[in-house]
């Protein structure tokens, strides 16, 4: 859904992008610097450090950090299978800590979260699996990772955890839907 949108944001994304691939920072730092930010998130969900504000502050970063890789990858002619693999990978951690995090805090019925993690987890996984069969599925689905990130950053800097996470599970739960039903259809 973000990507119709991305045209709006691009010239301000490429200028950072292009002063981030002037340092030394290769991409790897900025998948690492973004798991780092989602387990500070997951530390202030979970009422260890701070609260819900700076956990939705720090996924944000977070967030913010994994568009920055891949970016930085492409602007450097860095780009790997194995870079790829680790970013997926940081990702899915980064999103578990995150709701473990939630989940700890207290922030949510535990049934949600989990199924919020859940789907979000099968949004990802569908697309790889697709994608493992020659189904390209970016940019397919309401709920994206961005869009789950924008959501409960706000709804949690603006003190309504709960519903980040339920909004988060609806749009995961469509996306999950919508790409099985692409994937089933080009099969």
């Amino acid at each position: 859904m973000l990507n119709k949108f991305r045209k709006i944001f691009d010239p301000f994304f490429n200028k950072v992008v292009s002063i981030v691939a002037k340092t030394d920072l290769p991409p790897l730092f900025w998948s690492s610097f973004g798991l780092a930010m989602a387990f500070l998130s997951c530390l202030s969900y979970s009422r260890i450090f701070f609260n819900q504000i700076y956990g939705g502050i720090f996924l944000l970063i977070s967030g913010f950090a994994d568009v920055l890789d891949g970016a930085v990858a492409r602007a450097k002619g860095l780009v790997s299978l194995k870079g790829a693999f680790l970013d997926s990978t940081f990702d899915r951690l980064g999103e578990s800590l995150v709701y473990a995090g939630i989940l700890i805090g207290g922030f949510c019925d535990s049934l949600f979260v989990l199924m919020a993690l859940s789907f979000s987890l099968l949004v990802s996984y569908v697309r790889a699996r697709g994608e493992s069969l020659g189904i390209n599925l970016s940019g397919i689905g309401i709920g994206e990772r961005a869009e789950r990130i924008l959501i409960l950053s706000i709804t949690s800097i603006l003190g309504y955890v709960n519903y980040g996470v339920i909004i988060v599970l609806a749009l995961a739960f469509i996306t999950f839907l919508q790409r099985i039903i692409i994937i089933i259809e080009k099969l």
